[in-house]
């Protein structure tokens, strides 16, 4: 059960998320692993299973590995026992951790969110939430908080709306009613702007958590003109050499 367990699972299950982890310094993946390792677990839980009881029933077992930490019990898993060793050593609050878990029951099910500020709740909690951890993890100050959790909601916008025609392809209904995608990519755009504001909060040696954030600005401007997230091969890579060499996001 080591660090280089939950890098092979990231790299097998989101790519993207460990192209960002191998730019960072190495003492940072050892601490990024882990818990993007633990995200992909809960993320594709409500996805395994048909029922949506049964998906739900995986989540519970992922809030149970949170809360057993308080108790210091490490459930016998390639990646509960690395989490388990990160929240210790970087005192990361399980109440976070548990949140995220929790807004992923949105997934075991077909209904759409009940309005925009439910999406939102949503995108707090889960990509929120992950990018707030990650810069725990790497020391950020108290005084990031609202600066990561909105480069991280933005980030966790232009990733939903890309997978919006998976998810409508599946049965689901991902959209809000009485919204549209370029609507959401300005609001993604805003959360986006709200966090370059505060950028003086957050330090440097927390940069590489915000690493996995790198296509969001280029994919919410695209969106927003009404055009396809995705981007071209040069500029995904050209924008994440930039920012893990210059810092900036």
């Amino acid at each position: 059960m080591t660090i280089a367990d939950c890098a092979a699972l990231v790299e097998r299950g989101d790519p993207d998320r460990f192209l960002a982890v191998m730019a960072a310094p190495p003492a940072a993946r050892a601490r990024l692993f882990p818990l993007y390792a633990f995200n992909l677990e809960v993320a594709r839980a409500p996805w395994v299973a048909q029922e949506p009881l049964v998906a739900e029933m995986r989540l519970q077992w992922w809030r149970d590995v949170v809360e057993n930490t308080a108790a210091g019990a490490a459930r016998a898993h390639e990646v509960a026992e690395p989490l388990h060793a990160l929240i210790r050593a970087a005192a990361l609050p399980r109440d976070v951790l548990d949140r995220m878990v929790a807004a992923r029951r949105w997934d075991c099910w077909r209904e759409p969110f009940a309005d925009r500020a439910a999406l939102e709740d949503y995108l707090e909690d889960t990509a929120g939430g992950l990018m707030w951890l990650a810069a725990l993890a790497l020391g950020a100050p108290a005084e990031a908080e609202a600066a990561v959790r909105a480069y991280g909601r933005a980030a966790g916008m232009a990733g939903f709306l890309a997978a919006a025609p998976e998810l409508q392809a599946r049965g689901r209904h991902p959209l809000p009613e009485e919204t549209d995608v370029p609507g959401l990519a300005r609001l993604g755009l805003d959360w986006l702007a709200e966090a370059r504001a505060a950028r003086a909060t957050v330090p440097k040696a927390v940069a590489p958590a915000l690493l996995a954030g790198w296509q969001a600005p280029g994919m919410l401007r695209r969106l927003a003109a009404g055009e396809p997230a995705q981007l071209s091969e040069f500029a995904r890579r050209g924008g994440l050499l930039w920012q893990a060499l210059t810092g900036r996001w």
